[in-house]
């Protein structure tokens, strides 16, 4: 299944949602710049889980997780991220206000990075986009507006289908889907496993539901008034 949009209007600009698209864009023009270099130099600039093992306080390798959430592997993995952080991120947002947003997907991207280097010790393999930290602001909307309805295309053996779902059945098969793969991948792990980063939108997922909590989200707002007389019909 693959989400085109959501019913669910935010009441403000996403301003910070907006930014964080649009470095992830910049930083993949940056990627498409290096040329004949490229393989090397996200090397050095990406999250590798053996390398942080080696040296985890190393301040560099912090570094590098930041720098690792917004790199991207091709058009496709960056196009497929930035439509789900398009339609899913500017509610929560929305409930939470923008810097606390900014700390939330930032924190949601860490966590997720750490659950891959977990899960993936040994792995040699760059962990590169941000699907960590989006998996975060799934499980924060699943949390929040299960009951928002997402249009959404299903394939159904050679015929494609467009119908308006819950977001609990849309994100839910999602994390089910990464929580069967994730499992499945358990023991097979070596220095060579590691480029889907499942763990990580696992991690990211179950940590966008705790933090939106602690970040006070799940605490439902008013809607402000569109008119005065619509402010005293309350």
């Amino acid at each position: 299944m693959l989400p085109l949009s959501d019913h669910n209007p935010s009441r403000t600009t996403p301003v910070v949602n907006y930014v964080l698209i649009a470095v992830n864009v910049l930083f993949f023009l940056w990627e498409l710049s290096l040329g004949p270099d490229i393989e090397r130099d996200l090397f050095i600039v990406s999250f590798v889980p053996a390398r942080f093992w080696a040296a985890p306080f190393y301040p560099v390798n912090l570094i590098r997780i930041l720098i690792s959430m917004f790199l991207h592997a091709g058009w496709l993995h960056l196009g497929g991220n930035m439509l789900y952080l398009w339609i899913f991120g500017d509610n929560i947002e929305d409930r939470l206000g923008h810097f606390k947003y900014l700390v939330f997907y930032l924190l949601c991207g860490g966590l997720a990075t750490m659950t891959h280097a977990v899960m993936n010790p040994a792995s040699r393999i760059p962990s590169i986009g941000a699907s960590g930290a989006i998996a975060g602001v799934l499980g924060a909307y699943l949390l929040l507006f299960p009951k928002a309805q997402v249009t959404t295309v299903i394939p159904i053996f050679v015929f494609i289908t467009v119908r308006e779902i819950p977001a609990i059945v849309v994100l839910g098969l999602w994390f089910v889907l990464q929580l069967f793969v994730g499992v499945a991948s358990i023991g097979v792990q070596d220095a060579n496993a590691g480029g889907v980063a499942v763990f990580a939108h696992i991690g990211g997922f179950v940590a966008g539901m705790l933090l939106v909590v602690l970040f006070g989200g799940y605490r439902r707002t008013p809607r402000v008034p569109v008119s005065y007389d619509d402010y005293w019909r309350r």
